[in-house]
């Protein structure tokens, strides 16, 4: 449980830091400090004050340039906390995105508090938002998990649902065999589930009632006609118009579909867009996984329906992380 003495920083505390130098935090000190269950409940809190209005975010905007180099960036701020900060990055086809940056700002006096580097700290967020919607959206008693995806960022997925829901059957599929079977083996002994690297879709998606995608794929990574009744999907891997994890049949199925961002999902979500431009979803059945988790949407209804969580990842995200890591280190 998180010390709630850490849940905001008031004026006092600012004083005493003026002058001194900028906070600096490595990959290695944000793994060291920052476990999945407490950036869950970080993320919770952050994403209860978007509903409360109490906090603003911007979705990620990028900048285009001639070498095919994207420069993405997002902002957020908190008002309890009265920090404010950015997220910035460049990635390019031929080497990914090696580094991620979190400038973390004090909002009262505009000081330049910490600069934190964010992989991990991206990939930990991006899981808890999933482990979040799978706690608020997936039946109580879902304990199978079909994975997509064995990159950096599954691992994260992987491990968020497994704190959210009692996993006991753990199935993945990647292209890769390769990939997907030291994926297995890695995780297993991790997280201590027996996880079994999967030969198709079809086998990964037998009997499973949580679905997890986090690729880049651009086409479906399984047909919607293999989801059961009752089903929850974490659709995490696209935050890119172009990308599609989901064919048109796994979205029309889901009643209930659920945003990080509506503003960021438009701009983002290559399966609600795809969905949309075939006819079968319609932008104003989307609602925000904040406003679920307030109580002001209605969450899952009954044991039957299909469920969807449509992750962009949001930069409140990432402060909510920087904040807890700057008391850390302070």
């Amino acid at each position: 449980m998180l010390n709630q003495s850490t849940a905001r920083i008031d004026h006092d505390w600012h004083t005493r830091l003026m002058g001194r130098a900028i906070l600096r935090i490595t990959e290695q000190q944000v793994r060291d400090v920052v476990s999945m269950r407490s950036a869950m409940e970080l993320v919770e809190r952050a994403l209860l004050r978007l509903a409360e209005k109490r906090a603003v975010n911007h979705p990620r905007r990028r900048v285009a340039m001639e070498s095919r180099t994207l420069l993405h960036y997002m902002a957020a701020g908190d008002n309890e906390s009265g920090l404010v900060g950015i997220k910035v990055y460049a990635s390019n086809p031929r080497v990914g995105a090696p580094n991620f940056v979190v400038l973390l700002f004090d909002s009262n006096t505009a000081e330049l508090l910490a600069s934190i580097d964010a992989n991990t700290l991206g990939q930990i967020r991006t899981g808890a938002a999933s482990g979040i919607a799978t706690r608020q959206l997936s039946r109580n008693d879902a304990s199978r998990l079909a994975m997509f995806g064995t990159g950096f960022q599954a691992e994260t997925q992987l491990e968020a649902v497994s704190c959210a829901r009692k996993l006991t059957s753990v199935r993945v599929y990647s292209r890769s065999r390769e990939r997907c079977e030291s994926f297995a083996r890695r995780m297993s002994d991790r997280l201590g589930l027996d996880i079994v690297p999967a030969a198709s879709p079809e086998e990964t998606m037998a009997g499973a009632d949580i679905v997890t995608t986090v690729t880049n794929a651009r086409v479906p990574v399984f047909p919607g006609r293999l989801l059961r009744p009752g089903t929850h999907i974490n659709a995490a891997g696209s935050n890119h118009i172009m990308r599609r994890e989901l064919d048109a049949q796994s979205v029309e199925q889901a009643s209930l579909i659920a945003v990080d961002s509506l503003e960021q999902a438009l701009m983002e979500a290559g399966d609600l867009t795809h969905a949309a431009d075939e006819g079968v979803f319609c932008w104003d059945e989307a609602c925000e996984l904040h406003d679920i988790l307030a109580g002001q949407r209605p969450g899952r209804e009954s044991d039957d329906q299909i469920t969807l969580f449509e992750s962009q990842g949001l930069a409140l995200e990432d402060i909510a992380l920087a904040e807890f890591l700057y008391l850390h280190y302070a």
